[in-house]
C-alpha cells in the first residue's frame, strides 16, 4: 500500500487526489473539528465563547486557543511507554491526576500552552450542549453539512480495521483524548474547503475561528510568523493572505491540512516517509499563489 495521500482543491474547485484514496487518522486535524463544531453550538446559542464555563475560571474560546492554562499529556513518558506497549488507554481520572489537570499553569488568557486536555474538555462541552455522544455530535454539527460520507470518530481498534496507520499496528484511538477523527483525504479538504468558503460558518464566526495569538516563540523556516487561533494554526500577520489549517501526528504517521484563498491541500504521509506533511501542503499551495491570491479579492 502506498505510504502518501495528497489531495489538492483548486481555485477552480476541482479536487485533485494522489496517492491512497482510503481513510487515514486525521490526529490534531481533530481540533479544527471540534472548534468547528464548538462554534455551530455558539450560533445557535447553546453555547458560550467567552464567558467562563459552568465551575471554571476559562473560557471555551481559551480552550479553543490553548490559552486556558491547562496541563498537557504529550511530555509524559509513561504515556508513551504505554501506548507504545498497546496498553489500555488511562482512565481519564488517572491522565487528570498524571498531568495535575487541576492546577493551572497560568491564569486564563495570560499565556499559551497547547493542551490535548484543554481540547478533551472542550469536546465534553460539545457532547453536552448537543445532548449527543461526541460521535453523533460531530456527525450532525460538521461532517453531515460539509458533506463528509465516510468520515467518522473512532472509538475503538476495531474502528481503525480500514484506516491506514502507517505500520502503528494495535492503536487505540482512546490515547486521543479529544476524540480521533479519520476519513479520506480528500474529505479532509473538503472539510477545509467548506469552512474557508463559507459553507459552515457565518462571517463573524469564522472570523473569530481566526483570531489567532501570535507565537514568536514557535517561528520556524515553514512557520515564520506563527499564531493560533481557535482550532487553526495561521499567520498572526493577514492569515488570510497565508496557509491556515493545522497539523498533526501520532504513532505511524502525520497529517497536514492547510488552505490559501479557496485552494486546500491535504498530506498524510506514513513516518517512513522523509517528508513534511506541512511543507509539502505549502509548496503545492503555493504553485499557484496568484490564483489563490485572486481568490481572495
Amino acid at each position: 500500500m502506498a505510504e502518501e495521500s495528497l489531495a489538492l482543491i483548486d481555485a477552480t474547485g476541482t479536487l485533485h487526489l494522489e496517492g491512497i484514496a482510503g481513510a487515514v487518522p486525521w490526529w490534531s486535524f481533530t481540533k479544527t473539528v471540534i472548534a468547528i463544531a464548538a462554534l455551530r453550538l455558539v450560533e445557535r446559542g447553546t453555547l458560550a465563547l467567552d464567558a467562563p464555563l459552568a465551575g471554571e475560571e476559562y473560557s471555551l474560546a481559551q480552550l479553543l486557543r490553548h490559552e486556558a492554562g491547562l496541563s498537557d499529556y504529550g511530555g509524559l513518558a509513561r504515556y508513551h511507554a504505554d501506548v507504545a506497549a498497546g496498553a489500555a488507554p488511562w482512565p481519564v481520572d488517572r491522565l487528570l491526576a498524571e498531568t495535575e489537570a487541576d492546577r493551572l499553569r497560568y491564569a486564563p488568557g495570560h499565556g499559551w500552552a497547547y493542551s490535548n486536555i484543554g481540547y478533551m474538555k472542550a469536546a465534553t462541552h460539545i457532547a453536552q450542549a448537543a445532548g449527543l455522544p461526541l460521535a453523533d455530535a460531530l456527525r450532525q454539527l460538521v461532517f453531515a453539512p460539509a458533506g463528509l460520507a465516510d468520515t467518522r470518530l473512532a472509538l475503538e481498534p476495531a474502528d481503525l480495521a480500514d484506516v491506514a496507520m502507517g505500520g502503528a499496528r494495535g492503536y487505540h484511538p482512546g490515547w486521543v483524548y479529544h476524540g480521533l477523527v479519520v476519513g479520506p483525504v480528500v474529505e479532509a479538504a473538503r472539510l477545509l474547503h467548506a469552512l474557508v468558503t463559507g459553507g459552515l460558518l457565518r462571517p463573524e464566526s469564522f472570523a473569530r475561528l481566526l483570531d489567532g495569538r501570535p507565537l514568536p516563540e514557535q517561528r520556524s523556516a515553514t512557520y515564520p510568523d506563527p499564531a493560533y487561533g481557535l482550532g487553526l494554526m495561521l499567520w498572526a500577520h493577514e492569515p488570510l493572505g497565508h496557509p491556515l489549517g493545522h497539523t498533526g501526528g501520532g504513532p505511524g504517521s502525520s497529517i497536514a491540512v492547510y488552505a490559501l484563498g479557496h485552494r486546500v491541500c491535504a498530506v498524510w504521509s506514513a513516518a517512513s516517509v522523509p517528508v513534511d506533511p506541512a511543507a509539502r501542503a505549502f509548496a503545492r499551495l503555493a504553485e499557484a499563489l496568484p490564483a489563490a491570491t485572486k481568490a481572495l479579492e
